[in-house]
């Protein structure tokens, strides 16, 4: 009689990193470090953020090899993703500096692979627990340290960027590096928060301090960019809100007098940018934007259709980088502003194929929240809202947390709409989902 076979890894093993509660830890750590990168580097360096990352990534593709069985693969990953990804890493072939350009893509497809992750073993309630419970713990850390240099040490604690500010009132950076950031990281707090509010996913003592608590980092941040994102958020928010409200059978209608009620009013807030500006009271700060900005425009047409090449986080010690450095007079790690960024690093292809991406998620994540029962949906497309609008400011959207929110609500709305899941396939077992 044969040898029954023993299998290369212990049943136990394979349970344990297949299991609910692994899956849960494992993507709470990831969006914790994928929001958290500013700190790591100041505390351990870019090697230990890395070595982190590379464990992060090993970890998800072993759980994913110990349920593969039960994961439905059929029509996952959007096209769009793969497209922008690929031609992002194949910018290597005339990348000036193809080394920053390999580390670049390894840093992005590190995210993207997590994001994909917590994006297949989650289901939406889930992942809106993991952002929400990451960043209420970020954003009291963030207002702790701010009070102890402003208040109790009256010192700044250079290494994270803390000015010390919160006893004047501010502004505060926290955690994240300037105030911009932390701002934005507080906006997406803030939306997470009311979803867990309407989903009673928390209680609502937790939920009130949690809002609370966002709040009034965006109002200590005294960032001008995020008045105007707030702003179109919460129109945003009561748009879904009243969609929501209409009849099925009109809804159609209305969604497409929204659309072209929007067009308007981005067509209007062009014309009268220089007005806007004036009321956020953001002269000042736009004005080293616009600088910016011309240099970069300035290099696009050299290679305006291929691009320099896919780098990710600016190295300002390379070609061209080093000369919008050199021409400002001040260090800039992205463009402060991802389409503008796109069209440098990845020119007009890869620009079109990013449009392309944030596009569809957006439109398929807001027809979820407008068509879904559940108020859970609704947060995708906000999230997406605060992003996008953000993007015409900062690049964030392009690395580390903000390009893990973007694949994370890309993959869900795809999984929820997309045209390839008609195709025909085998079935497979959901994935077992346990609490938290």
């Amino acid at each position: 009689m044969a040898a029954t076979r023993r299998p290369l890894v212990p049943v136990a093993v394979t349970e344990f990193l297949g299991s609910a509660r692994f899956n849960s830890v494992l993507s709470l750590i990831a969006v914790g470090v994928g929001f958290s990168t500013h700190t790591i580097r100041a505390v351990i360096g870019w090697p230990g953020l890395i070595g982190a990352l590379a464990v992060l990534v090993v970890l998800a593709a072993l759980s994913f090899i110990a349920q593969r069985h039960l994961i439905e693969w059929h029509g996952l990953l959007p096209i769009t993703i793969i497209a922008f990804v690929g031609w992002c890493t194949i910018s290597v072939l005339w990348s000036d500096y193809q080394w920053a350009t390999i580390g670049g893509i390894v840093y992005q497809l590190s995210f993207a692979f997590l994001a994909v992750y917590i994006a297949l073993v989650r289901d939406a309630i889930q992942i809106v627990r993991v952002v929400g419970d990451v960043l209420r713990f970020l954003l009291t850390v963030s207002l702790g340290l701010e009070v102890v240099s402003g208040l109790l040490l009256d010192l700044p604690i250079k290494f994270l960027g803390i000015q010390g500010n919160i006893a004047l009132g501010g502004p505060i950076q926290g955690l994240f590096g300037s105030r911009n950031q932390l701002s934005i990281v507080a906006l997406i707090a803030f939306v997470t928060f009311l979803v867990e509010l309407r989903t009673r996913s928390v209680r609502p003592p937790l939920a009130a301090a949690s809002i609370t608590l966002a709040a009034l980092c965006i109002l200590l941040a005294h960032s001008p960019v995020i008045a105007a994102v707030s702003v179109v958020v919460g129109l945003a928010t009561l748009a879904l809100y009243g969609i929501r409200q209409v009849k099925q059978i009109h809804r159609r209608y209305y969604q497409w007098g929204l659309a072209l009620l929007t067009v308007v009013a981005l067509v209007a807030a062009y014309v009268y940018r220089t007005r806007v500006i004036d009321l956020l009271n953001a002269r000042s700060d736009f004005q080293v934007r616009y600088r910016l900005w011309i240099q970069i425009w300035e290099l696009i047409p050299i290679n305006q259709t291929a691009g320099w090449g896919w780098v990710g986080s600016w190295p300002n010690d390379l070609y061209p980088f080093s000369a919008i450095q050199a021409a400002t007079g001040v260090y800039h790690s992205d463009g402060l502003n991802a389409y503008l960024d796109l069209y440098l690093q990845v020119g007009i292809i890869g620009l079109i194929l990013f449009v392309a991406l944030v596009a569809l998620a957006f439109g398929r994540s807001w027809l979820l929240a407008s068509n879904k029962r559940s108020v859970v949906y609704a947060w995708a497309p906000l999230v997406l809202v605060s992003l996008l609008v953000t993007s015409v400011f900062e690049s964030s959207i392009l690395t580390e947390s903000g390009w893990l929110l973007l694949v994370i609500c890309a993959v869900k709305a795809s999984q929820g709409m997309s045209w390839r899941v008609r195709l025909p396939h085998h079935e497979v077992k959901p994935v077992a989902e346990g609490p938290g």
